[in-house]
This record gives structure tokens, C-alpha cells and sequence, in this order.
């Protein structure tokens, strides 16, 4: 496996080696400094796995350097992992393309069942954004999916994407053909007027459309 960490600071990205090493004995770590290096180092490892990304790297800024990494790797899921921790960033780092956000504050077991989520297709989102205290997404008021406009078989779909069900799982639970699926994801994500799974998720939950926790590894989300 191989994966970009990109932090200034040497003991942090020592003691993520240590962390990252858990999940494949043969991990190659590739480590950045600050954004340039980070960006340069994305584009000469075009099998990269995995990118970790401090927002507080020097240069042209950590969401950015999130956005360019998304741009030029679409296929490469990017985990910021950070110790700014208020909802805003959380937010504008979703919004942004990340694959999930972990707060440096986190215990190595959080961080590994994090990451094996992300690696697995899913998106990890720090609790507190799953409780409802994150901020930055529309307010929206209580409703019924029905209200919405959803099909039953769109009310189906939501449900088990609130489960954290990726598409394959969702296709076999229901019987469904993959692109079938999509299509069905799309008219949800435009019906809630968001534009990614997670928001949908979010969404949905503080509408009142769905109830429970959503399931997954240390209160991630697939996606």
C-alpha cells in the first residue's frame, strides 16, 4: 500500500507510520512537508492509495492543496487529518471532495477503523457532524420523504445509504443493476439540493427522514 502523508511536522507523521504500518506491514509511505511538495509528490506516485492531509501546511493553503489533489487525482481518496477541528472546516473539507476528516485528537484505533472505512469506499465523518452540531450544511426543516417527491424504491435507496451501504451493497439488497442505483442516487442527492452522498446523509437526518445512528466503523458513513 502506498500512502502520501503530508504534515510539517516530523513527530506526527513518525507516530502516523507507526499507525498506517498497522494496516499493511509492507506500507510505503510517501511524507510532504508543506503543499508544494505534497502536489508534487501526488503527481510522481500515480499508484498512490491514499493521501493524509495536515489543512495547516505551509503554502497556498490546506484546503487548496485538498481541492487541486482532488482535481488532478479524482480516483485517490484524501482523509484530512488535522487539529483544527470546528465544524466549519469539517464542512468546507466535505465540500471540497475529502474522503473523510479526522481530527488529530483521535485515538490510533478511531484513526485506523477511519481509515480502513475510506479504503474500503466509504467516507468517515467525526461524530459531532453526525450528531448534528457541524455547521455550514442549509437548514432544513422536518418533512416526509414522500413530501419530498422520493419513490418508494428512492426512499429504499436512502435508507440503506444511511446504513452505510456503498452501491454493490445496495445492489444486491435490493436487486438492482449498479447503474440503476446511480441513477436513483442522483435523484436523491437533487431532490435533498445536495451535491455528495454525505451531505444526503446528513441532510436526510436532520430533515427527520431517517432515525437511528448510521452504521459504520467508528460513526462513518460509506459511500
Amino acid at each position: 500500500m502506498k500512502i502520501l502523508v503530508a504534515d510539517d511536522h516530523a513527530l506526527i507523521r513518525e507516530a502516523l507510520r507507526y499507525v498506517l504500518q498497522r494496516l499493511d506491514e509492507e506500507l510505503e509511505m510517501i511524507e510532504a512537508t508543506d503543499c508544494a511538495e505534497a502536489l508534487r509528490a501526488a503527481t510522481e506516485a500515480p499508484d498512490l492509495d491514499l493521501a493524509l492531509l495536515d489543512l495547516g501546511l505551509p503554502g497556498i493553503g490546506g484546503f487548496e492543496t485538498l481541492s487541486e489533489l482532488r482535481r488532478t487525482h479524482p480516483l485517490v481518496p484524501v482523509v484530512v487529518l488535522s487539529g483544527i477541528e470546528d465544524p466549519q472546516s469539517v464542512t468546507e473539507a466535505l465540500h471540497r471532495g475529502a474522503s473523510g476528516f479526522i481530527p488529530k485528537s483521535s485515538s490510533n484505533e478511531v484513526m485506523l477503523s477511519a481509515l480502513r472505512l475510506v479504503l474500503s469506499g466509504g467516507c468517515y465523518l467525526p461524530p459531532q457532524l453526525l450528531n448534528g452540531t457541524g455547521g455550514g450544511f442549509p437548514a432544513r426543516t422536518p418533512g416526509t420523504a414522500v413530501g419530498l417527491g422520493l419513490t418508494e424504491r428512492q426512499q429504499q435507496v436512502l435508507a440503506l445509504m444511511t446504513q452505510g451501504k456503498s452501491n454493490k451493497l445496495i445492489c444486491r439488497e435490493l436487486g438492482l443493476a449498479e447503474s440503476t442505483v446511480k441513477i436513483h442516487v442522483s435523484a436523491i442527492l437533487k431532490t435533498l439540493g445536495v451535491t455528495s452522498r454525505t451531505q444526503a446523509v446528513i441532510a436526510a437526518q436532520r430533515m427527520g427522514l431517517v432515525t437511528g445512528t448510521v452504521t459504520g466503523q467508528a460513526g462513518g458513513v460509506e459511500a
